[in-house]
């Protein structure tokens, strides 16, 4: 499955015409022994931006959330790279 949360200038017709475009391109690859769909949610409220933050003032932004097994990896990675941070009292 996949979840699309959209914020922002968004009308519904644009949500349904981009799942469209991505299950016809084909360029998310999906297990065949799983049925997939697509969950999406709309906030109509603009992206909220911190002053002096490095995030651009946009008027729509999307997030995509997707499960896999190639996140472990990520991770793994992340988590060996905080035990050696922790290991010289960085967060401490």
């Amino acid at each position: 499955a996949c979840c699309l949360m959209y914020r922002g200038d968004v009308v519904p017709k644009d949500v349904n015409a981009s799942v469209a475009v991505i299950k016809t391109k084909r360029t998310i690859q999906f297990v065949d022994w799983c049925p997939t769909g697509f969950k999406c949610g709309i906030n109509y409220q603009p992206p909220t931006v911190v002053p002096g933050g490095d995030l651009a003032k946009v008027q729509r932004a999307v997030c995509m959330l997707s499960n896999t097994t190639a996140i472990a990896e990520v991770f793994s990675r992340i988590d060996h790279k905080f035990d050696l941070m922790y290991a010289k009292r960085a967060f401490v």
